[in-house]
């Protein structure tokens, strides 16, 4: 059995009140940081509406709707028996839902990721930007981005709003058919 030293009172005293003065100081921290302050920088927040012409606003799609595309796209892939994965991301390149197909190769989750991001990026189905990559071979380059066949974008009023990516069929024509059913349930 090993002999343990005992710590003086004073040791104990000191200690303590370090611990309490430490705790004191991280709740004030932390209720200090929550209050609401009235600097300028949080007054003109408060301002900041949708009639600020400094301000922008953009249109994304819901969850719902994200998953609806995903959804869409994955059941047509099932009925012409391929094993795929999907994925939709918004306009900046965020994933929003992605859907893994029962038997669908380890490779074809982060394909479909990057060709939704492709195509929402270029507002064009990755089919046509494959084909642009012949006048333009560094566009490969771009990280994050995969030009094969299999991505569709979305839009609303001519602009991106997100992108529909399908990986994992033999070709990238099915693919991007099964992206283009994703698209299509969206206009349902």
């Amino acid at each position: 059995m090993k002999h343990v030293k005992k710590v003086s009172r004073r040791t104990r005293v000191v200690t303590g009140g370090a611990l309490v003065a430490a705790v004191t100081l991280g709740g004030f921290g932390a209720w200090s940081a929550s209050a609401t302050s009235s600097a300028p920088a949080a007054q003109a927040a408060v301002k900041a509406d949708a009639s600020n012409k400094n301000l922008t606003q953009s249109t994304r799609l819901t969850v719902d709707a994200a998953s609806r595309a995903a959804q869409a796209a994955l059941d047509a892939a099932r009925k012409d028996n391929q094993r795929v994965s999907v994925a939709v991301v918004d306009r900046d390149g965020n994933t929003v839902v992605t859907l893994r197909g029962d038997g669908a190769g380890p490779q074809s989750y982060e394909s479909a990721v990057k060709k939704a991001y492709t195509a929402v990026s270029w507002n064009a189905p990755t089919s046509e930007l494959a084909k642009r990559l012949e006048q333009a071979p560094n566009l490969k380059d771009i990280p994050g981005t995969l030009f094969l066949a299999g991505g569709a974008p979305v839009s609303a009023k001519g602009a991106p709003i997100a992108g529909v990516g399908v990986a994992g069929a033999p070709s990238g024509d099915l693919d991007e058919k099964y992206a283009q059913a994703g698209v299509a349930a969206l206009n349902k």
